[in-house]
């Protein structure tokens, strides 16, 4: 019998040794299993090619083409990546519904001897579970968000978080990217590859525990925050880092070493605060970059765009805030920080 899954968290429980994704490599791109490996067993051009068979000829023709197109990738499968795997092995396998693709290579490994298993209602199943883990009923835990203007080490501090006994979900981390216009991290997950993300990490909070999320907009990046924690985001009591801005200027010197290292990107990045901000002001942070005097950017642009915005969004919130001073973000002060903060969360 297919595999049925309940929750998200079931699928950790199941205890598979692999988890295999037979669909196009597209579908893969947009969002799979937490795990899983992907072995299509059509392409992205032999699904179209089938399917223009299907509707054009007839299902029969496009079943037979079908049919030697997945056995011709199933063996090259078993012959490649496959190759090493013993007796014993037991993989889960799933396709789109559960249904021909997915099959098919489950019976193909099945013969050889593999303890195979295929998802009930394939890759739409496990969606259902990440929607409704994301999006339904209220947040499973107490929220306490980390505040702070640009600049005051708020990700850093919070990954350091977990090895004092504090759950965090780093929603920077999930969806690659800081927050900002500077803040791209390479490519971005599509949003439900987001969502999958996001919904592992509340399927495995402790509901006895607060959990602590860094202050954010409703988009981090290209990916949109759902609403469940959302929701949960804008009614939580915060903790908001007070650091002077010259330690956050330097502080993102050293952050953000990646874009001053590419030239073009930071100039281009610039660019895109003309609609926000005076030609001239611009023009000034521009020659600053192309200067290399990277820290003075840094605190022009937080005095002139971000601190501003800071405080215009805070100004309409309506929740309780308790400062944390930090006077420093030196490297070794982080550690430090982070102990104050754990402390206070531990006393809520």
């Amino acid at each position: 019998m297919p595999v049925t899954l309940t929750s998200v968290s079931d699928l950790a429980a199941q205890g598979f040794d692999d988890i295999i994704d037979v669909r196009a490599p597209s579908e893969f791109a947009d969002d799979h299993l937490p795990g899983a490996i992907s072995l299509p067993v059509l392409d992205d051009d032999e699904r179209a090619r089938v399917g223009t068979i299907y509707k054009q000829v007839s299902p029969f023709d496009a079943r037979k083409l079908g049919a030697a197109l997945v056995a011709a990738n199933a063996a090259r499968h078993i012959a490649g990546p496959l190759a090493d795997r013993q007796g014993g092995w037991r993989p889960l396998v799933y396709c789109w519904r559960g249904g021909q693709r997915s099959g098919s290579f489950a019976t193909i490994l099945s013969q050889i001897g593999w303890r195979v298993e295929t998802l009930q209602g394939g890759y739409k199943s496990w969606r259902r579970l990440v929607l409704a883990e994301v999006s339904e009923g209220a947040f499973p835990c107490p929220v306490i968000v980390l505040d702070g203007n640009t600049g005051s080490a708020k990700t850093e501090i919070l990954n350091l978080l977990p090895a004092r006994g504090v759950q965090v979900i780093d929603l920077e981390g999930l969806a690659r990217h800081r927050g900002s216009l500077f803040g791209a991290m390479g490519d971005q997950p599509g949003q439900r590859a987001f969502e999958s993300r996001l919904a592992v990490e509340i399927a495995a909070l402790d509901p006895a525990r607060p959990v602590v999320v860094e202050a954010e907009s409703a988009k981090v990046g290209e990916c949109i925050v759902p609403p469940r924690l959302w929701k949960a985001m804008q009614r939580a009591p915060r903790i908001a880092l007070c650091v002077p801005r010259p330690e956050r200027a330097a502080y993102l010197t050293r952050a953000y070493a990646d874009i001053i290292a590419d030239p073009a990107r930071l100039i281009a990045t610039l660019e895109a605060l003309r609609p926000f901000q005076p030609g001239a002001l611009v023009d000034a942070w521009e020659e600053m970059a192309r200067a290399g005097a990277f820290t003075p950017l840094a605190d022009g642009l937080m005095e002139a765009h971000y601190d501003p915005r800071y405080e215009k969004h805070r100004r309409r919130a309506d929740v309780p805030v308790t400062p944390l001073e930090a006077p420093s973000l030196a490297p070794d002060a982080l550690p430090q920080i982070a102990d104050r903060l754990a402390g206070m969360i531990a006393t809520r």
